[in-house]
């Protein structure tokens, strides 16, 4: 298949895994992609991606462990410098010993170069898929933080193991003295390749900038190539660690990063940006591929080995029973000797648990597993390079499914994230900040900018609305928002329809416009319970409808028509009024005021949309949109703040109101250029 088509594909099925993600949470992306994957190479079986090992670390590695460098946890690695340096390097030699010798001794067929590579590329943990699970639990943070410090490390040292292996097996020949003589030679001249180029590469930009070149696209640019540039020089040049140097390259930026945060202020949020949806698709797509290598490496090694399907998924959960056995030992193990010294309290077989369970293998692990050569130099196939391919992605799974299964049955209760006597929620801070902000905008409505306030209350509207739907979907038993504010419609749709009886029957409304009027009620009743799709079909269908009906109207008698048609609008008008004036009095009696505040501002902009005569001009709309957007801002901000000092909301939570805030700043402040 064409790579574009390729490219596509997998991008589409990037997204439909954050949709599926959305209505499953409590399963982890990275397990929906590999099964979008599966699905994928099984309904299109010509979807097939092969890159070089060099492209694939490129590509690849190189991006993922440079972004993991500049979010360098120093505090966190200084902190826990022992147990994140032992699981980095002294776990990382012990799984790959221990776990080759036990994948040779497991799969014969294997040779014992080959299953030190196997054992090597499953000894790198992957962070992002561990946080995909911690959605909804809450892992003790001491662990997190061993399990971040030590990926920046064993990624690498995991990488370099694992290239030493397939170098023995695809050579035939391997000697200690030579691979450590090699080893400490790529690994001291990549890091120092790493730290020189992110030095120059850095005072680059710099001297870019002060020569006049301050577009921030174009730093922005730059940043992203960065790692690209640095594992290219590192691997190329000077034959050193690639991996390695990008590492490096990555701490070296995010020590400049912290010194220059607010003049480069513009920059940093871009690029900020900009990096998560890389990483966004660079990891999903690693997940993608992994999927769609399981249906191909399962075919081949049954060709290859007969070997039966249950025995290959036997074979990949005793691999992975392996490799998490050997980490939670040398964790338990390992805390029960900084307690003899006195460095920690005294470890518990839960937390040794945990610890292991949180050892989930991905991204790095499938990346590296892909970039196996097809053939060894004397040009004989690779041995068993499905099964090991096969094998891998067993245990990537094997390890992401117990993590799911298991890590939420050993968080207690009160391990979890609990708010405080008193304390809001981030969605009921959002909306009560949002509703008091309406209400001041509301105190400064006036005839001249009447409806320029009427726009920006239907943004915070519909940002109101979100912030339901988001506290929906995070918590299964809270009150469905949208039913409540649907019935709410319905009881004023209905107290309009009284109205519009009473003055039919009154004799102040004549037979035709009262069916009209009746039957737009009916139509407002049913697009209540339509879906989007079917609301823009019914406004196409009802816009054609009364262009035709206006237009054989007007030319019979035009005088008559317009008449009719300003005679109708008084009428909604006063069937609106009659609507706001029951809504009022409802939300002043309401526990939930903010439901009628919604549909109090929906027929407030109806009415004024029908009683709107002259537009202002634009410079002057432009400069009242712009002084009412400023005094919104402002309002939150202090909403924000006055929650903060009352207790009502954490530190955590008044930073992310504040940034929300910031966003929206920004978008209003934003002018585009060309």
């Amino acid at each position: 298949m064409d790579l574009l088509m390729i490219t596509l594909f997998l991008l589409l099925a990037l997204l439909a895994s954050n949709i599926i993600g959305h209505f499953i949470p409590f399963i982890p992306t990275a397990l929906i992609q590999i099964a979008l994957g599966v699905v994928l190479a099984l309904f299109i079986p010509s979807l097939d991606l092969e890159l070089e090992t060099e492209w694939f670390l490129l590509l690849f590695v190189a991006p993922l462990l440079y972004n993991d460098g500049r979010n360098f946890p120093r505090n966190d690695l200084w902190n826990m410098r022992m147990p994140i340096l032992g699981n980095a390097i002294v776990l990382v030699l012990l799984t790959t010993v221990c776990g080759g010798f036990f994948i040779h001794w497991l799969v014969p067929t294997i040779p014992l170069a080959a299953a030190f590579a196997l054992a090597a590329i499953l000894s790198p943990t992957d962070p992002v898929a561990v946080n995909g699970i911690a959605k909804r639990i809450q892992i003790p943070e001491n662990i997190l933080s061993v399990v971040r410090g030590e990926s920046l490390i064993n990624d690498a040292s995991g990488l370099v193991a694992f290239k030493y292996a397939v170098a023995a097996a695809v050579s035939g020949y391997f000697s200690i003295q030579e691979a450590l003589t090699n080893f400490t030679y790529t690994f001291i001249v990549g890091a120092i390749v790493g730290i020189l180029l992110g030095f120059l590469l850095i005072e680059l930009r710099f001297a870019v900038r002060r020569a006049g070149i301050r577009d921030a696209v174009f730093h922005t640019l730059y940043q992203i190539l960065t790692p690209f540039i640095i594992y290219l020089i590192a691997e190329h040049i000077f034959h050193a660690s690639g991996v390695i140097a990008v590492v490096l390259g990555g701490i070296i930026q995010a020590l400049f990063k912290d010194h220059t945060e607010t003049v480069l202020a513009e920059e940093q949020v871009l690029t900020e940006n900009v990096w998560a949806i890389v990483l966004f698709v660079l990891n999903g797509v690693v997940f993608l591929l992994l999927g769609l290598n399981i249906p191909l490496s399962m075919t081949q090694s049954l060709e290859d080995s007969q070997i039966n399907n249950w025995l290959l998924v036997g074979y990949a959960g005793a691999i992975g029973s392996m490799i998490l056995i050997i980490r939670f030992l040398w964790s338990h193990f390992f805390s029960l000797w900084r307690y003899s010294r006195g460095k920690e309290a005294k470890p518990l077989l839960k937390m040794s648990l945990i610890s292991s369970l949180v050892g989930v293998r991905g991204a790095v692990t499938m990346a590296g597993i892909l970039s196996l050569p097809f053939f060894l130099d004397n040009g004989d196939p690779f041995p068993e390079r499905s099964l090991i391919l096969f094998l891998a992605s067993g245990v990537i799974l094997f390890t992401l499914v117990i993590a799911t299964i298991f890590l939420p049955m050993l968080t207690d209760s009160e391990e979890r994230v609990v708010l405080a006597e008193g304390q809001l929620s981030f969605h009921d801070a959002k909306s009560l900040v949002l509703v008091n902000t309406v209400r001041q905008v509301q105190t400064k409505i006036d005839d001249e900018n009447r409806y320029i306030a009427y726009e920006l209350i239907e943004n915070l509207q519909h940002l109101f609305k979100q912030t339901q739907l988001e506290a929906n979907a995070d918590d299964a038993t809270r009150p469905q928002f949208a039913s409540k504010v649907t019935k709410i419609r319905l009881n004023a749709l209905k107290v309009e329809k009284n109205y519009i009886d009473q003055l039919y029957w009154d004799k102040k409304l004549d037979e035709e416009m009262y069916v009209s009027i009746q039957n737009s009620f009916k139509d407002r009743q049913d697009l209540l319970y339509s879906s989007t799709w079917k609301r823009v079909l019914f406004t196409i269908r009802k816009m054609f409808r009364e262009a035709s009906h206006a237009r054989k109207h007007y030319h019979n008698d035009k005088e008559k028509f317009l008449s009719y048609i300003l005679m109708r609008q008084d009428v909604r008008r006063q069937a609106y009024t009659e609507a706001l004036k029951y809504l009022k009095e409802s939300r002043d009696a309401s526990s939930r005021p903010e439901l009628y505040t919604i549909v109090i501002f929906e027929y407030e902009k109806a009415f004024e949309r029908l009683r709107r005569r002259n537009t202002l001009d634009s410079a002057r709309e432009e400069e009242l949109q712009e002084e009412f957007s400023l005094m919104m801002l402002e309002t939150q901000r202090q909403e924000i703040h006055k929650l903060y000092e009352d207790g009502k909301i954490s530190r955590e939570q008044e930073k992310d109101l504040r940034r929300l805030v910031n966003y929206m700043e920004n978008i209003s402040l934003y002018e585009h250029i060309e």
